[in-house]
């Protein structure tokens, strides 16, 4: 152990300084207007996390593309058209000195039939998510495109007044799709094996970062595996791991899963849904860390690949003590909060206080597996849009009024697959 404490001071390989290692993690907000351009209740809700005492704030995942997106009312950004609410989203998520990054995303082959074109993907395989449908392979032109997207889209945010930028690499959007051998078929220069598909990403992080600059932090959103079997294994994972950081990237997220097997979500009891896949895969440990959270034993190994990048873990953190041990013991740099902060906003700063020695999330269930995941996401949603409209989270909320405002938003289609940041 040293003598690192949550209130400890984080310096990025860029310069850049997170005052303290709690970190809110990506939560979609859903709170675009129909032209997915931001809106104050957004502003509202950031400026509220703003003053809850996390070191550092992230968004949720906000779409390079209005042609793809992976839900309803979510921010897109690609040029300058909405600069003036973007500067007035940072002006509120950076008050009290909080830093604050916003999440950039392309959705792929998860994207909403709804939103306009048909999904597109490296290779013209469907997920196997209910209703999903086989999406357009991209061809090299376009994957170049959406490239410069990825990096067009930082640039704005850059001039709008964030912080930094997090790449989403993770939960089977477009990054993930490439990594994964199950969702990349190719046999070009973007895939046919393991260092081909690293090629999108790391262009992607090459692009984005010569768009931003030196001094501006470029983090990614990483899965430790994708939990399937033949998919992105932890090895794999390790590698790239080791290619982010030879490339530049200042501080990487541990998660993992995609929407078809989900070890990033949550169920109703608030514990990983995959946590049968994870915990066969890592050996769970005696400690209080390593029961509370789903990917410290990955970005254990991880570390000596990337020594000189953060690490953050999100997923499963409720205690102060588990998160202070994971700090103390190098285990990782950062600790992600996500859902606990949709229902205690300002929590981080009583964690670090010591006035607070524990955070839960919540939880809300009706009984039906296949529903479950969906109403808890929701509810959790539903206690930001509370927070934008400048009320106070809800815990008391029941489940089945959660499922009526969710299929009355979203509508049955969506209801058969999960979503998250």
């Amino acid at each position: 152990m040293d003598t690192t404490t949550l209130a400890s001071p984080l310096t990025l390989p860029c310069g850049a300084v997170l005052a303290n290692r709690i970190a809110k993690a990506a939560m979609s907000e859903q709170l675009s207007d129909r032209a997915n351009s931001p809106t104050v209740r957004i502003d509202r809700l950031y400026e509220r996390w703003a003053a809850g005492g996390s070191g550092l704030v992230i968004t949720g995942n906000v779409m390079i593309d209005r042609r793809h997106v992976g839900e309803p009312r979510q921010v897109v950004v690609e040029d300058e058209r909405d600069l003036p609410a973007l500067r007035r989203w940072a002006a509120a998520g950076r008050a009290n000195g909080t830093t604050l990054w916003v999440q950039v995303n392309h959705p792929g082959r998860q994207a909403m039939r709804i939103a306009g074109s048909r999904p597109v993907a490296p290779s013209a395989i469907a997920p196997r998510i209910p209703g999903a449908v086989t999406p357009q392979a991209l061809t090299g032109a376009q994957i170049e495109e959406i490239v410069g997207r990825f990096a067009r889209t930082a640039a704005v945010f850059r001039e709008a007044g964030f912080d930094g930028v997090q790449l989403h690499g993770a939960h089977g959007y477009l990054i993930s799709q490439f990594l994964s051998p199950l969702a990349n078929r190719r046999d070009d220069e973007w895939g046919g094996d393991a260092a081909r598909r690293q090629r999108f990403v790391l262009e992607v992080v090459r692009a984005t970062r010569a768009a931003v600059g030196p001094d501006f932090p470029v983090g990614i959103k990483l899965n430790s595996a994708d939990f399937q079997r033949g998919g992105f294994s932890e090895e794999e994972s390790g590698d790239v791991v080791a290619a982010l950081a030879a490339a530049g990237v200042d501080l990487i997220e541990i998660s993992g899963g995609t929407y078809e097997s989900p070890a990033m979500m949550g169920d109703a009891t608030g514990t990983a849904s995959s946590a049968a896949a994870a915990s066969a895969a890592v050996p769970a440990r005696a400690s209080t860390r390593a029961r509370e959270a789903y990917f410290l034993d990955y970005a254990v190994r991880v570390r000596d690949r990337a020594p000189d990048v953060p690490l953050m873990v999100t997923g499963g953190f409720r205690s102060a003590a588990a998160m202070r041990e994971a700090v103390a013991s190098g285990a990782c740099n950062v600790i992600g909060l996500g859902r606990p902060l949709a229902l205690h906003p300002d929590a981080s700063a009583a964690l670090l206080d010591g006035s607070r020695a524990r955070i839960d999330a919540g939880s809300r269930s009706i009984g039906v597996r296949k529903l479950d995941s969906v109403i808890d996401l929701w509810w959790h949603t539903r206690q930001l849009h509370r927070i934008g409209r400048g009320r106070e989270p809800w815990a008391g909320e029941r489940a089945l009024h959660t499922l009526a405002t969710f299929l009355l938003v979203n509508g049955w289609g969506a209801a058969r697959r999960k979503r998250g940041g």
